[in-house]
């Protein structure tokens, strides 16, 4: 049987525009830019720049409701007021660049080198060798395994099977191994090839004119390199049977060497990316001043072919179905173009209301530049400010940069949790990793503090933290444990 009910739900939905200014607040700068080239791409309606435009004062409505002499149909559609869309702006744009740029403005185009891969500068390398066809092929593989640290990480087993599958070169593994060490770990920068850290340092020792002490850095690297890295002195000593002197000269040999050969080709083929910030602090008389990249404030209006489209439908006194059509398509257009461009002004409007609330509260960290100075910060503390939700505040901190006099941060960055000192004020956990990166730095290198030290001199300067919070935050900070902290 068919039953007929009555069901009351509350429903919240967001419109289409409020999702699209959310998308659009929460791009940095140069996803807005292609976001903002693509919008314009697709809808023909939009153009940038500022253009003189005419105003058209009639009203086109009633063109909708009436038939015209030719016998066509009748549309329905809404009024369209051409008013709403069009620029009443009649300045020409040559007149505010005048007026608003100096001849010493900074220029805003970013020059960009063009240069030599690092995976092609080795493989031109390959030509300075005379190899048959068969270890061309091996060399040329081997090349194109290398990370761009400068390793090759992959097992030679492994290699000689990818040869044979992909490149239909069949050899042995001596075969591969013979090339590697004859041509691959010969190239520039010496040491890439290498399979393991222990082979890449003693590649770029053995590539230097042999003296004493390299000869034994070798050794050790050879023979007792678990020792090294864990920073046995006093077993290397008694097993090399040397000074404490002589093994701090060759330990500074060996900390001369690169440990990323790859990493240091300046034309590394990985694409290296530009950070471009979203918002500028600069200090001005002692007060700070915020500002917003020009780039997330496009000048935006309708293009002129789409104002030149409606004066002639307006001009003229026989309306055809197909002029009506695309009247009708150009409305749709411009409603689209205006959505775009009001949620461009709020997503200006939401990113500086949100960054000057940030700057206002760590307004001393912003004047100094010292962490210490950073005050406990979470999203809730800014949205309650400024009467938006946490999840439009976290779209801005999450993917907004700012530069300041102190470097270009992250937004992120300066939100933290708090912890109670020993006098029960709340201090920023940025703050104790600050002083606990500061006491570290300023250890004996010789006797390094373990984490239970560290806590007690933290529980001294008034920080009651336990030692795995030590630890933790000691890892945060990318910082070793003692023993690997530890100089001769």
């Amino acid at each position: 049987m068919l039953k007929q009910s009555l069901n009351f739900k509350l429903l919240q939905k967001l419109s289409p525009q409020q999702i699209q200014l959310m998308k659009l607040i929460q791009l940095p700068t140069q996803a807005f830019e292609e976001r903002l080239k693509q919008e314009i791409e697709e809808n023909p309606a939009l153009d940038t720049g500022k253009e003189e435009l005419d105003s058209i004062d009639d009203d086109l409505s009633n063109e909708f409701d009436t038939d015209n002499d030719s016998g066509t149909e009748k549309i329905d559609t809404e009024d369209i007021n051409i008013d709403e869309y069009l620029s009443d702006d009649e300045i020409p744009s040559y007149k505010t660049q005048a007026n608003n740029y100096s001849a010493d403005d900074e220029d805003k185009n970013i020059p960009y080198a063009a240069g030599t891969s690092f995976h092609q500068s080795l493989k031109n390398q390959l030509n300075t060798y005379s190899l048959t066809d068969e270890e061309w092929a091996i060399a040329e593989f081997l090349v194109g395994s290398i990370d761009d640290s400068g390793y090759i990480r992959r097992d030679i087993l492994d290699l000689v099977d990818d040869l044979a599958f992909t490149g239909n070169v069949f050899t042995t593994e001596e075969k591969v191994i013979s090339v590697l060490k004859k041509v691959v770990h010969n190239l520039d920068p010496i040491g890439v090839g290498a399979r393991d850290l222990k082979e890449c340092l003693i590649i770029q020792l053995k590539a230097k004119e042999i003296n004493k002490n390299r000869s034994l850095a070798i050794e050790i690297l050879e023979t007792a390199f678990d020792h090294f890295v864990k920073k046995h002195y006093v077993k290397l000593q008694e097993k090399f049977n040397i000074s404490e002197e002589e093994l701090k000269e060759i330990n500074t040999e060996i900390s001369k060497l690169n440990p990323k050969p790859g990493s240091s080709y300046a034309g590394n083929n990985k694409i290296a990316e530009q950070i471009v910030p979203d918002f500028s602090i600069k200090i001005l008389d002692g007060e700070l001043d915020l500002t917003l990249n020009s780039r997330n404030a496009p000048e935006l209006h309708i293009s002129r072919e789409y104002n030149n489209m409606l004066k002639g439908y307006q001009e003229t006194n026989v309306k055809t179905k197909s002029q009506k059509d695309a009247v009708f398509f150009i409305k749709q257009k411009l409603d689209a173009a205006k959505w775009f461009i009001d949620a461009i002004k709020q997503r200006q409007q939401t990113l500086l209301i949100t960054m000057n609330t940030i700057m206002h509260y760590q307004y001393e960290y912003f004047l100094t530049g010292d962490e210490r100075k950073l005050k406990p910060m979470i999203l809730k503390d800014i949205a309650d400010k400024i009467n938006m939700d946490v999840s439009t505040v976290s779209r801005v901190a999450n993917s907004k940069y700012v530069s300041t006099p102190y470097g270009t941060k992250l937004i992120k960055e300066f939100f933290s949790e708090s912890m109670k000192n020993d006098q029960g004020e709340d201090v920023s956990t940025k703050e104790i990793k600050k002083i606990l990166e500061t006491v570290i730095l300023e250890e004996n290198k010789k006797k390094p503090l373990t984490d239970e030290k560290l806590a007690r001199i933290l529980k001294d300067k008034g920080y009651p933290i336990a030692r795995r919070t030590i630890a933790k935050y000691r890892e945060q900070l990318d910082l070793p444990v003692a023993r690997l902290r530890k100089e001769i």
